[in-house]
């Protein structure tokens, strides 16, 4: 008898029209509001990976996976933890004396992202910029004698001769790695970086760039110390150590197992920014960014979608359920399951991501799918599916930002669903009451219907899309037509996606390459990657050094 009213409900959760199923609204949405009332409260503080309001969510989403009876398919349970490097900070342990006299953490020095963990002792030397700039005929180490080539601590100024900042005629040969990698070469034990213009900005305490370490110390010293340091050798002490904070994200993933060949994706992801940070577009006091839109709403919507197909759905496909955490930090959890997967990637006939898809516009209710050009069976389908007033904008891209690009790359058609952009993205007015209810159960039901219509055709067939401005760099003259593996954190720029018909894609380079100099240019993080796509135009030809399964080889590019 049990069993028999839970079927009643679960049934009285549809209605059908024109012979497919459609989420009854009255039933649907107060389970909507529910969840995102709840993932999107203060309580759950935004929703950080590796934090209290993370492990709030994934407990809320895994109980609800539970209740609907999906089968964990997680490494623990519905759980599988990823880790990764969360922020950097100057360790404890951090000190710097000159003349014998201790300098003071951040109000004396501080060290740059680029500084390596080490302590040293020596003699500083001032090399004015350390700039050496072969097109402005312009030398700072032009009159080190070779006796003079010992192990100095150089110290330089930050900025440039014409006081110009990034607008500045020595901007090709005046980036901090450049001047460290300068003074490297002439034998330096360590850098030390002065301010001496009250034309030129200080730097700031930031380690939250994608920088690797250099092979010496790099600091900033300031005030009184930075004069000592300008007028005269002075003797200098250093102990420099970098804190990264490593944390775990997990990722959620639950299976509805109806003993097909084939298995059909559904994703979103759960985390947000927490209480602000880099990706933040609101500029006031630290606040809850609550994420409600952003993407609570595809949370709810994943749950109610699985609690609808496992009740009713259709059985030509098994479903795999996905909650990712870390899509904020650059698609870290859905990048890893590719990589890890708990479930042969080989099985999977496409996936369907839902990001942002509670604020559909009334007046114009329209959804944007991203990612129609990666099977030939969207557009077919989609042609032939019906929704109440909903309206739909497609792109071709299998490439986006969002988690749908890290099954792209792993060759499964993929499609992703988009409410549209508000003023509240990003920001802690993102809130609950704003969700547009009705608009968000149309495009589930849209998803519902297309999930019907491919039932019985099988496994889609993968078409590769033209991507433009994948690196995401208007203003490079080129580029190389890769997707970087943003988690990496060795050295070079590992690739996670190439491009068809782009410079990389035509030169050979593969998924998993590193690359770690493109022409004179090495290559050790993605901001040195980015400056070296900088030095070129289209038609130039470059030779790229590649590691490729530990192997190094050149391959010769053009732009």
């Amino acid at each position: 008898m049990k069993k028999r009213i839970l079927l009643l409900i679960a049934v009285a959760t549809i209605t059908i029209t024109n012979g497919y199923a459609q989420l009854n609204d009255a039933k649907v949405i107060p389970n909507l509001k529910k969840h995102i009332s709840t993932l999107a409260s203060d309580e759950f503080g935004g929703r950080e990976p590796g934090t209290k309001g993370e492990v709030l969510a994934y407990t809320y989403i895994s109980k609800q996976f539970k209740e609907i009876g999906l089968k964990e398919k997680g490494t623990n349970g519905y759980l599988q933890e990823f880790k990764f490097v969360k922020s950097v900070s100057m360790d404890a342990s951090c000190a710097m004396t000159i003349n014998n006299q201790a300098a003071k953490a951040n109000d004396d020095f501080f060290l740059l992202p680029y500084s390596n963990d080490t302590s040293i002792s020596g003699k500083t030397k001032y090399m004015n910029y350390g700039i050496i700039s072969t097109k402005n005929n312009f030398n700072d180490y032009a009159e080190l004698q070779a006796t003079d080539r010992l192990p100095f601590i150089l110290v330089m100024e930050y900025g440039t001769p014409d006081h110009a900042g990034p607008h500045s005629k020595y901007s090709d040969d005046a980036d901090i790695r450049t001047r460290i990698n300068n003074a490297i070469k002439f034998g330096a034990m360590g850098v030390i970086f002065i301010n001496s213009s009250t034309a030129e900005q200080d730097p700031e305490i930031d380690f939250s760039k994608r920088i690797t370490v250099s092979s010496i110390p790099v600091a900033f010293v300031k005030g009184a110390m930075a004069t000592q340091l300008k007028n005269g050798s002075c003797n200098v002490s250093m102990t420099t150590k970098l804190h990264k904070e490593e944390v775990s994200g997990h990722n959620i993933i639950g299976f509805i197992d109806n003993k097909a060949e084939n298995t059909v994706v559904i994703g979103a992801h759960y985390d947000h920014l927490g209480m602000g940070g880099q990706e933040s577009l609101y500029r006031g006091e630290p606040a809850v960014h609550n994420g409600a839109d952003d993407n609570a709403s595809g949370t709810a919507a994943l749950i109610e979608l699985a609690r609808y197909l496992k009740a009713n759905g259709p059985k030509g496909n098994n479903y795999l359920i996905m909650a990712y955490s870390g899509e904020e930090k650059g698609l870290l959890g859905s990048g890893y399951f590719v990589k890890n997967p708990t479930l042969a990637l080989n099985k999977m006939n496409y996936m369907l991501n839902m990001d942002m898809v509670g604020r559909l516009k009334k007046e114009e209710p329209t959804v944007l799918i991203n990612g129609v050009g990666t099977s030939d069976a969207w557009k077919i389908t989609m042609n032939y599916i019906k929704v109440d007033s909903l309206k739909t904008k497609t792109t071709e891209s299998g490439v986006g930002p969002s988690d749908h690009t890290s099954f792209y790359l792993k060759d499964i058609p993929v499609l992703h669903f988009f409410s549209g952009t508000h003023n509240d993205y990003h920001k802690p007015s993102d809130d609950e009451n704003l969700i547009n209810y009705p608009g968000e159960v149309a495009i589930m039901n849209y998803i519902v219907q297309l999930v019907q219509r491919l039932d019985d055709k099988g496994k889609l067939n993968f078409i590769k899309t033209k991507e433009e401005n994948n690196e995401d760099a208007p203003r490079f003259k080129v580029t190389l037509g890769v997707v970087p593996d943003y988690a990496f954190d060795g050295a070079g720029m590992r690739i996670d996606g190439v491009s068809e018909n782009k410079p990389a894609a035509k030169a050979g380079l593969k998924a998993g390459d590193i690359v770690t100099q493109i022409g004179e240019e090495k290559v050790v993080d993605m901001m040195s990657y980015m400056k070296a796509l900088g030095k070129f135009s289209k038609g130039d030809t470059v030779q790229v050094k590649i590691v490729r399964d530990k192997v190094e080889s050149l391959v010769s590019v053009t732009f």
